[in-house]
């Protein structure tokens, strides 16, 4: 169950990074228009606003992938706090930006967390 538990630990921190990616790096390009919906002209005015959402989806994946390398009783406490922390700004995203994003942030999260607690 462990091993079940880091995978989707790992997936999460993925996913994050690669939200870090889109928004600091690509939020004014082709692939960050489609991904948020954005036209040119406005990504353009919201670039700065784009990569410091990127900047905090970094400190989540990076948290989380923290917990994958840090050994005991830290390692639990670190997964289940940043996993909350995700489906916590999943659900406001979802409420404020996207529907779509309860299935991109929040579901991951929650079936890795639930793998987490059963785990430990």
């Amino acid at each position: 169950m462990q091993i079940a538990a880091n995978i989707m630990v790992g997936l999460v921190a993925i996913i994050h990074f690669y939200i870090l990616v889109l928004e600091m790096f690509l939020w004014d390009k082709p692939r960050g228009y489609k991904a948020f919906g954005l036209t040119p002209e406005f990504a353009k005015e919201t670039k700065t606003l784009g990569a410091n959402q990127g900047l905090y989806n970094g400190f989540l994946g990076a948290g989380l992938l923290y917990s994958l390398i840090v050994d005991g009783d830290p390692s639990f406490q670190f997964a289940v706090f940043f996993l909350v922390c995700v489906m916590v700004a999943g659900v406001y995203g979802a409420l404020t930006a996207s529907k779509r994003i309860i299935f991109v942030q929040t579901v991951p999260a929650t079936l890795a967390l639930v793998l987490v607690l059963v785990a430990h």
